[in-house]
């Protein structure tokens, strides 16, 4: 039985180990979404008093729709490293290619602004300032480990091609 190989980077990839990684990257985002954007949020709205508002009006639509946007945006993060990068998002199993396509191609850290969007749709949906807190926490915290962490290694694995991807793309701010 013979693998199909896809070309990625000028590098041979097996579809076996295409599945894997895509199996990796579904499994470590499972679990930070079900702790950080889930389970987290959860307590967050117990703790405060928070409950589904008896109708669905215009703030909780729009409340939807971030949470949707925000959603998709990192899913479509997640399949880019896992398809280009033939990694996953998570820090102990990063990517083997510099991902600078998708939406890296506008912004290099799409992927927490995706979920940060979405705790903060879901504070609008709740019309909770204390959730609203932790979708700001959340993005201060993503920020704090973008600079202490995320940045250093990158640079440190991928030298020169990061150090340009830099000058070309903002961390935080979409490039028109």
């Amino acid at each position: 039985m013979h693998a199909r190989l896809a070309m990625h980077g000028g590098r041979a990839f097996t579809q076996e180990a295409e599945v894997f990684v895509f199996i990796r990257a579904l499994t470590y985002a499972t679990l930070f979404v079900g702790l950080v954007l889930v389970f987290l949020p959860a307590q967050v709205l117990s703790w405060s008093g928070a409950v589904r508002p008896p109708t669905i009006g215009s703030l909780q639509v729009t409340g939807l729709v971030v949470v949707a946007i925000g959603a998709l945006l990192a899913l479509w993060c997640i399949l880019t490293f896992v398809v280009v990068g033939q990694g996953t998002p998570a820090p102990f199993d990063p990517p083997q290619h510099l991902v600078v396509q998708g939406p890296y191609h506008v912004m290099r850290n799409p992927m927490y602004l995706g979920a940060g969007l979405a705790v903060a749709g879901a504070a609008l949906f709740y019309q909770s300032l204390p959730l609203l807190g932790y979708a700001g926490m959340f993005l201060l915290a993503t920020h704090v480990f973008v600079i202490a962490y995320e940045e250093p290694t990158l640079r440190q694995t991928f030298g020169a091609e990061y150090e340009s991807y830099c000058k070309q793309v903002h961390r935080w701010w979409p490039r028109i």
